[in-house]
């Protein structure tokens, strides 16, 4: 027997502005039942490992254990790098390389850390 990935959970402090956030990352939307100030917000995704955020009064203090890794989809790694940057995303590790190879650590609004690696176009002509 083997269990159904159902949600990925996070802790937040605001769940619905995070959740905003993240719906936009991974081009999602917010569960039409949730509204700003709930203690719980789904995202749903189009790949079907929604993203739940309840909220957690607790101050994030340390690195996460896990983390996602994100590929984009229809930008090269420095565009989806910059556009992550305009919608509340920071740069938190840079670990792009001269050849073109490496990779981004940034943080979401509330700090939360992941990876933003090239595209699979990049990753195809070298």
């Amino acid at each position: 027997m083997s269990s159904l990935l159902h949600h990925i959970t996070f802790d937040a402090r605001n769940a619905f502005e995070i959740a905003t956030f993240w719906a936009q990352v991974v081009d999602g939307h917010v569960h039409p039942d949730d509204k700003p100030g709930d203690d719980s917000v789904l995202v749903v995704t189009k790949d079907g490992a929604d993203l739940l955020f309840e909220v957690n009064p607790d101050d994030k203090t340390v690195k996460n254990r896990v983390h996602f890794d994100l590929q984009p989809a229809e930008r090269t790694r420095d565009e989806e790098v910059a556009w992550l940057q305009t919608i509340g995303a920071t740069v938190y590790s840079d670990q792009r390389r001269p050849d073109g190879t490496g990779w981004v650590v940034m943080r979401d609004p509330e700090g939360n850390e992941f990876c933003v690696e090239r595209s699979a176009a990049e990753r195809q002509a070298g």
